[in-house]
């Protein structure tokens, strides 16, 4: 007797693009630790700065490729837990935390943890209702890629000259607590999905992406320290942005409600 079987679906080869880079993405991370072990830190962030960027494209190609998936949303978000959560912090433990023997590690588990929870606390507030139209323009906290390159940047300043870092694992410890904090906090920070320019401003700016490239090139990690500095920086003018984009929105929220009481 022949039993019928469900004919199994087949799935365009398109649709795998998204999840083959978000699994590139994840050997990438991995591979900084296995370069951190045999002392080829530089090499080792570079690995955490591939990840990232890598992770800024696999979204926007799932979205342009239609390859949109519950299960690419679910590897994504692990492999970003291992990425930048797990990683940068093993990194930085082979590098210089191990000296502060238990305490060093603490702050290793502490980043991660922080790591998760900022993914966690992502992840559930894609499905929140009722947020105003302007709050895409910010992120809560600072991402976890960020993050992740954020807390390397002791590591970008000691292959700049500061050879001395290495030697203060104690204020690498405390640096990193603050980087662990900012993921986790309540702290706006701008958000370049959704940025929009002037078309007066689209030469100048593709003016300073030439000459950004042509420095990384010849000074890689002045650059990547110099962005890490100018990332910190924008922070506060960030919070006064979202507190303005709130203090507009009140009086626009009070007067739809007195037309509504009308």
């Amino acid at each position: 007797m022949l039993i019928d079987r469900p004919k199994q679906r087949s799935l365009p080869l398109r649709s795998l693009a998204p999840n083959i880079l978000t699994v590139l993405g994840l050997c990438a991370g991995l591979t900084g630790v296995q370069l951190a072990i045999h002392d080829r830190f530089d090499m080792a962030v570079l690995a955490i700065a591939v990840a990232s960027i890598i992770d800024t494209l696999d979204g926007r190609v799932a979205r342009l490729l239609k390859g949109t998936s519950k299960f690419g949303a679910e590897l994504d978000s692990l492999s970003d837990f291992v990425n930048f959560g797990v990683t940068p912090a093993l990194i930085l433990y082979l590098w210089t935390l191990d000296k502060l023997g238990g305490l060093g590690w603490i702050i290793v588990l502490g980043f991660a943890v922080c790591g998760a929870l900022r993914l966690a606390r992502f992840n559930t507030a894609l499905d929140t209702p009722g947020k105003p139209e302007w709050s895409v323009k910010f992120f809560t906290g600072v991402p976890a890629p960020a993050g992740a390159c954020l807390s390397l940047l002791p590591i970008a300043l000691f292959l700049v000259g500061w050879e001395w870092l290495r030697e203060t694992p104690f204020l690498v410890g405390v640096y990193t607590c603050g980087i662990a904090f900012l993921m986790v906090s309540r702290i706006p920070t701008f958000s370049l999905k959704r940025a929009h320019i002037g078309r007066e401003m689209v030469l100048p700016i593709l003016l300073i992406a030439g000459v950004s490239a042509a420095a990384v090139v010849g000074y890689p990690w002045l650059m990547y320290v110099l962005t890490g500095l100018a990332y910190l920086a924008l922070i506060p003018f960030s919070i006064m942005s979202h507190r303005r984009h709130a203090a507009e929105s009140v009086p626009a929220a009070a007067s739809a409600e007195d037309i509504t009481a009308m």
